[in-house]
């Protein structure tokens, strides 16, 4: 039986682990990174597209793994993957290293994204504390962007003196993940799927979570649709405010400032969704994320900046709820597949959109851009929010007849 402590401590890795992850210090200087070493804009389009690429081949099987072998040596490959990416980063240098470091990544990230929620809920759930899932949710998207934030600046400083050096020192940062997921235990309640190796098991699960559970499709759908729209947004700040002739050392700061914004109100979410109640706040998450995205190109000022910090703090909001939403109609033995399959769907959504939204804002203006990806998501975000509340009404009723 494993002991309770030692479950609790799964938390705390879990922590190091997002930290690992989210406090990168080459995300402010990547293009100005591949500029100085000769590539053209080309060339990291392509790079990036890789490492998307790499996130969307393997996001469901590694869900799959993770279900099957178990999240604790899914997160440990993945720790394993993403240090190894940021040492090839350090050693290396030209187009193909620089392309086995981004496949190497995509791959990396693939394995720990899904898993580790699905270790998080497993964790509580062993010590019967799964009601507080959306809280401590909450406090790794908020340490999480906490970690981003601070990672923008140092980048500045380290980058000042060369521009290979955020990767040498992300390399180490990254490293602090293995040890944390090499101790972490495999909780009590976690169920492993059984016939190992089966691909049609991933067919079956993908198969019930979008066709049979037509509540747990709607979730799945809604929360990508949002995941998208907020990862959409990150790729419109820069143009825009350079649009408003705002210096690129005051986009860094505005830049980590928002990011303190998600992290301060992710710890509020589970107050909010107790307060408003889910149906209430998931309709709140659609209007005022979808609806600042046009007001937000309508106004080119001071406004337009500040209702972006609404879409942040919305952000905020939108994710630890909308993934325990997913988790609580989930079994423990899918759950990171099922993770992955949202994982899978907001990248696969951001593919198929974003090309089309960027090239209207080529063509026309970037503002223009921004008020149309806010229809966009208008009509995707409500259409699958209604889906969902015709879905839980439908059960809500059947459970109430069964009761009379």
């Amino acid at each position: 039986m494993t002991n309770l402590r030692s479950i609790k401590k799964n938390i705390y890795y879990l922590y190091i682990i997002k930290i690992a992850k989210w406090f990168n210090l080459t995300v402010p200087i990547i293009v100005l990174f591949f500029q100085d070493n000769n590539l053209s804009m080309k060339e990291v389009f392509i790079l990036k597209a890789v490492y998307s690429i790499g996130i969307i081949v393997m996001e469901i099987p590694s869900g799959y793994v993770s279900d099957a072998w178990g999240r604790r040596k899914s997160l440990i490959l993945g720790a394993i993957l993403g240090c190894l990416g940021f040492v090839i980063y350090s050693l290396g240098a030209g187009f193909w290293f620089f392309l086995l470091a981004e496949i190497t990544l995509g791959i990396g990230q693939s394995f720990i994204s899904g898993s580790d929620s699905a270790m998080l809920y497993d964790s509580l759930n062993s010590m019967n504390r799964s009601d507080e899932y959306l809280k401590l949710e909450s406090r790794t998207l908020s340490i999480g962007n906490f970690g981003e934030a601070i990672a923008g600046i140092t980048a500045g400083v380290i980058a000042s003196y060369s521009l290979h050096l955020p990767f040498i020192f992300q390399a180490f940062i990254a490293s602090i993940a293995i040890p944390a997921s090499l101790l972490l235990v495999r909780p009590e309640n976690e169920q492993l799927l059984e016939g190992k190796g089966k691909f049609k098991e991933i067919i079956m699960i993908f198969k019930y979570s979008l066709i049979e559970n037509k509540l747990l499709k709607w979730n799945i759908i809604m929360s990508s649709v949002i995941g998208c729209s907020t990862l959409s947004i990150a790729w419109f700040i820069q143009p825009y405010l350079k649009e408003l002739n705002i210096g690129t050392v005051i986009i860094g700061i505005i830049w980590t400032l928002l990011n303190l914004t998600v992290g301060t109100v992710s710890l509020l979410s589970n107050k909010i969704n107790d307060y408003l109640g889910n149906n209430k706040t998931c309709l709140l998450i659609v209007a005022f994320i979808s609806i600042s995205y046009m007001l937000i190109g309508r106004n080119q000022s001071i406004i337009g900046i500040g209702i972006l910090f609404i879409l942040y703090a919305s952000r905020g909001v939108a994710t630890p709820i909308l993934k325990n939403n997913i988790n609580i109609l989930t079994e423990s033995k899918i759950r990171a597949t099922v993770l992955s399959i949202r994982n899978f769907f907001i990248r696969f959504i951001f593919a198929i959109i974003t090309p089309c939204l960027g090239w209207y804002a080529d063509e026309f203006s970037i503002s223009s851009g921004i008020v149309i990806s806010g229809m966009v998501f208008f009509i995707l975000g409500f259409g699958a929010l209604f889906r969902l509340f015709y879905y839980r009404r439908k059960i809500k009723s059947k459970v109430q007849k069964i009761k009379i």
